[in-house]
């Protein structure tokens, strides 16, 4: 047998359900493992805790797949955790035909992320033991997801970490550059090649359909009681004389946010983003949907153009916020947080009295109540009151072990803003 025996003083992340064993957690290493290999772990009494990958270069030493001793980890095992995964998806989605089917860690499938965009399956390996996997994780996703094609993005950084080249590029079938899918009703095409990790972010999905009545009526607007929320006409403007909210959507990126306020009624949206192929991609959906008219593109830094808009004092109904992450590691926090503060500082002072601040974070180590009191910072130094509307974080296709606080990374706040005085 092969075993990784855990010190006495560790923290009991294990049974806790943490999928992760790092290598100063460990006390000896039994029956000479290589990366890839399945491992038994157990406790410095030689109880048995779980089975995982062993990874030899990583500091993440271990990665956990089952907690019985019984379960024989092999390709079978492999096919029915991504089953189960599927059944999931399944039970919880309204739609599969676009998500995301595999969500590492919280599926058993540490190291592997697949997202499907209709018929096409993107597919990104993290860890050295799933990339030696690689044939018997394609053929599986064919026969679980019915994909005709899967195209590989395993060019993430961290792939360095477990001594992996990035790689990237058609594993099975034929792979177009390229996939129109639905979300919440909208057309949007999505870059396979070049977008941002597998080309687009299914954990706001939901998010995006949260900011639906908030865009609906500018702050001037007095709805009638008994005018209720439509999202099924909410687009028509026969349906009211409605006037719409204007929007600034900052890092906007290919526009899913401003596709999702402009379907939902919002009059006009300003695209803010520092990427020209990400703001042309924006153009390409905002055309699809029919929404050209309504829309306008800058292509600047985020910081910029909010410091600009507040010097000339432009003022928007609704102002969203969703950057990049800010920090990847713990050391990176305290930098991260000047940099929420900044801009919800510069986004609250754009905000109409009595409009909306949209606003995210997808910082995996800045937690949430961090999170919320650079905000509350930020709205005491711009002289407003916020009441929070919602609290939300990812969608239910990237759900979270309650064990691995790594996995609650996206927060998703909606404010209603107020000046003080």
């Amino acid at each position: 047998m092969k075993d990784v025996w855990l010190i006495k003083s560790r923290k009991r992340r294990i049974e806790q359900g943490h999928p992760w064993v790092f290598r100063n957690e460990i006390e000896k290493i039994t029956g000479d493992p290589a990366t890839g290999d399945v491992v038994q772990v157990k406790n410095h009494q030689g109880h048995f805790l779980a089975q995982g990958f062993y990874h030899e270069a990583s500091q993440i030493a271990v990665r956990v797949v089952t907690y019985s001793e019984k379960e024989k980890v092999d390709d079978r095992f492999l096919r029915e955790k991504m089953k189960q995964a599927w059944q999931y998806r399944k039970r919880v989605l309204r739609h599969t035909a676009s998500c995301r089917a595999i969500y590492g860690e919280a599926d058993g499938l540490p190291g592997l992320v697949v997202d499907k965009y209709e018929q096409v399956a993107v597919v990104q390996i993290l860890s050295a033991a799933m990339d030696k996997r690689k044939e018997a994780i394609v053929k599986a996703i064919v026969d679980v997801l019915g994909v005709k094609a899967v195209y590989e993005r395993s060019d993430a950084p961290v792939r360095q970490l477990e001594g992996l080249e990035l790689s990237s590029g058609c594993l099975y079938g034929e792979c177009p550059s390229s996939v129109t899918i639905k979300e919440n009703g909208l057309q949007l095409e999505v870059n396979l090649v070049e977008g941002q990790k597998t080309g687009h972010f299914f954990d706001q999905r939901e998010n995006r359909a949260a900011i639906a009545p908030f865009v609906r009526f500018s702050t001037e607007e007095k709805p009638r009681p008994d005018q209720h929320y439509d999202e099924q006409k909410a687009h028509l403007a026969a349906e009211s004389t409605r006037v719409g909210a204007t929007v600034l959507d900052c890092f906007s990126h290919t526009g899913a946010f401003a596709m999702h306020a402009l379907m939902y009624g919002a009059a006009h949206v300003t695209l803010v983003d520092s990427s020209e192929v990400a703001l042309s991609q924006a153009k390409i959906n905002a055309e699809l949907n029919g929404y050209l008219d309504r829309a306008s593109f800058e292509v600047v830094n985020a910081f910029d153009y909010l410091r600009q808009a507040e010097q000339e004092k432009q003022q928007f109904d609704v102002v969203i916020l969703d950057p990049p992450a800010f920090a990847k590691h713990k050391k990176a926090v305290d930098q991260a947080l000047k940099g929420y503060k900044e801009i919800n500082l510069r986004g609250l002072k754009l905000v109409k009295d009595g409009g909306f601040l949209v606003t995210a974070s997808c910082s995996s180590p800045v937690t949430r109540q961090e999170w919320l009191e650079v905000i509350h910072d930020a709205a005491m130094d711009a002289h407003k009151l916020l009441r929070m509307i919602e609290y939300r974080s990812a969608g239910k296709d990237h759900p979270q072990l309650l064990g691995m606080p790594e996995n609650d990374y996206l927060k998703f706040a909606i404010f209603e803003v107020k000046s003080r005085g």
